[in-house]
């Protein structure tokens, strides 16, 4: 099944987050410290934990402010549910369900809701049509064509329980007719049984389809050495030493073969650890490629406290160097490296579970530099996201990829009153939760700006959006896009265009686009005559158009832009509403009695909707904007 919607309630400082969407591959949940990120994924952690066992507890979890008063007002705490999801049925799960049930008991789109209490004691509504599935058993299991009318027309199972033993009871006396209806009695018992209703009997198909919770943090983290009988023995085990389990099995390590008092054989084993783990670290650790894991067991005679002895093997980790040609133990490598190894130790534990876990990480990679925090971000969209739906909390811009935003919820304490938010709206968030996301925009400009060497000037963020999402969808359309050589440069506004290009136009090769009615033009065509900058790579939008004005958003159709506008701003304005023939968002301020609106928010639409509204685009906006990229391509110096 895959998650789709997450609700905390009345968690630590989560009073309710209301629902939060979940992405298909990756969610990345952003804010300031203490503001409920780790509280959201504890809460969700406890659903279904995948290896030690947590539970809702309410004198720990229970909002510390309101604890004591609801108690005192009688509410029945217990019984609150801290939790709750929506998965979705997949194919899998579809086809495992009509093989008990029959066809379309599951319909397309269909949603398991399940919430956990502080109780701990789970409730679903599996979203089945339990009429379909009497009709399926019905059509399936003969009974008297006189009443067949009858039973086809009822709607549940309690209803053909009840019908069933009163036709068994009443024909006693007519025995084909007693024949069939204990034949269909049986098979009513044996298709629900031994939950013996349909709501149970759904959940016992679907339950273990639900996927389970793999939470990891930085007190997750595998320790230098490791006792490994109690390690593979005890069933209860601390989460390091769980990350530590995950270590020993990994290169198809089996309990026999780990302790064989045989040297060669065990130290096989090792190695088959130690491969594994390498060729991981080797492709997804490039701050240094030249380490090598060294696992090692020592064995030593101990005495308990009645004298007896016995023999302890321990596991010692350490981290070969060849770039400095010696060893550390494991706990004398950096934090960040600590912590990445013991993540692959313990992910190779359900890598290849069934059904897939959901990845729940912690601040992940928040001791690793910003390059490596890049190699982890790699190694979530290729390897976890194979299998696996992650969500990760993190407060660093280097853990935020600009071009999915879409992915970003950012989290806000609002204090007692509203407790912790969740929300995918970027636009009324304070300064300080929004430092990630902004700081990941200004080093992937800075990154663009000072690697590429062709560079189109845009004025603002929004710009940005239109050119780059359309460009990639006329690409994969094998229609003209922007040549790749182009880094997209958002200055912020028209007026710090000419200051951009005099800074830096004789350093690198730039081309402006700008919309046709800004002032300031003068300031740049100026700039060509004085050698700036080639006339003929300051690019107007009415031009394009062939207009004497227009912007960017006058290359949309204008219901399309509409379209993106009355979604931003939660507004239902028509085409036929805006008067005037001067650029459309002029006619927007103008009915909306502003000077200017914020062009980002239709702009962020397109971003975190692209590809429903990208599927709705006319083909005149493509070709438009196919008129716009040909001209940009055509300022490219060889």
């Amino acid at each position: 099944m895959k998650l789709r919607t997450v609700r905390v309630r009345m968690f630590r400082n989560i009073l309710d987050s209301t629902e939060v969407a979940i992405e298909d591959k990756v969610t990345c949940l952003v804010g300031k410290n203490e503001s409920g990120k780790s509280a959201f994924l504890g809460a969700l952690w406890r659903l279904k934990p995948a290896r030690s066992k947590p539970e809702f507890v309410i004198h720990d979890h229970y909002p510390a402010w309101l604890e004591k008063r609801h108690r005192n007002e009688g509410v029945n705490q217990k019984d609150f549910d801290p939790v709750e999801v929506r998965l979705e049925w997949e194919p899998a799960d579809v086809k495992a369900m009509e093989e008990r049930f029959g066809p379309g008991v599951v319909a397309a789109g269909t949603m398991l809701r399940l919430w956990k209490s502080y109780g701990n004691e789970s409730r679903w509504e599996a979203g089945c049509d339990e009429q379909q599935a009497v009709k399926n058993f019905v059509a399936k299991n003969t009974v008297p064509p006189a009443e067949q009318a009858v039973y086809a027309s009822l709607t549940d199972f309690a209803a053909l329980t009840a019908k069933l033993a009163a036709d068994v009871e009443k024909s006693k006396d007519a025995a084909d007719d007693l024949k069939s209806f204990t034949n269909a009695q049986s098979a009513l018992k044996a298709l629900l049984g031994k939950e013996g209703t349909f709501n149970d009997a759904v959940w016992a198909v679907a339950e273990p389809r639900v996927p389970e919770f793999f939470y990891f943090a930085e007190y997750s983290k595998l320790p230098y050495s490791v006792k490994i009988q109690d390690v593979l023995k005890n069933d209860k085990l601390s989460d390091p030493d769980a990350t530590a389990r995950a270590l020993l099995m990994l290169g198809g390590t089996e309990k026999e073969y780990m302790l064989n008092p045989d040297y060669e054989r065990r130290k096989r084993e090792l190695e088959n650890v130690a491969n594994v783990l390498t060729d991981d670290v080797n492709k997804y650790w490039s701050q240094n490629p030249d380490l090598r894991v060294q696992p090692d067991i020592t064995q030593r005679t101990v005495q308990n406290q009645q004298g007896q002895q016995s023999v302890l093997d321990e596991l010692k980790l350490r981290i070969w160097d060849n770039r400095h040609s010696l060893s550390l133990p494991f706990n004398e490598h950096s934090t960040g490296f600590q912590w990445f190894f013991s993540f692959l130790a313990a992910f190779s534990e359900y890598e290849h579970r069934d059904p897939p876990v959901v990845i729940l990480l912690d601040e992940p990679a928040v001791g690793l530099h910003a390059k490596a925090q890049a190699d982890f971000l790699r190694f979530i969209d290729e390897r976890l996201t194979k299998r696996c739906q992650v969500i990760y909390t993190t407060h660093s811009p280097f853990m935020v990829q600009p071009g999915m935003l879409e992915r970003v919820r950012l989290v806000e304490d609002h204090g007692k009153k509203d407790g912790a938010v969740v929300s995918s709206d970027v636009l009324t968030r304070d300064r300080d939760t929004l430092f990630p996301l902004q700081g990941a925009l200004g080093y992937d400009l800075v990154q663009h700006l000072f690697v590429a060497e062709n560079n189109v000037v845009v004025e603002g963020t929004s710009d940005y959006a239109y050119l780059k999402v359309i460009s990639d969808h006329l690409a994969s359309k094998g229609r003209s896009c922007l040549d790749p050589r182009w880094s997209i440069v958002p200055v912020g506004g028209a007026d710090l265009i000419p200051t951009f290009v005099a800074l830096l136009g004789n350093h690198l090769k730039v081309t402006v686009l700008v919309d046709s009615r800004k002032e300031g033009h003068q300031r740049l065509e100026r700039m060509a005559k004085d050698g700036y900058l080639d006339k003929q790579r300051i690019i107007l939008v009415g031009d394009v158009l062939a207009r004497k004005s227009g912007d960017i958003e006058d290359l949309f159709e204008e219901g399309e832009y509409l379209e993106l506008y009355n979604q931003a701003f939660g507004k239902t304005i028509g085409v036929g509403e805006l008067k005037g023939n001067d650029p459309i968002a002029a006619r927007i301020a103008r009915h909306e009695g502003v000077s200017r609106y914020d062009h980002g928010r239709p702009a962020d639409v397109l971003l975190r909707e692209r590809d429903t509204v990208l599927a709705k685009l006319s083909d005149a906006t493509l070709k438009r904007f196919e008129d716009l990229f040909k001209r940009i391509n055509g300022t490219l110096v060889a």
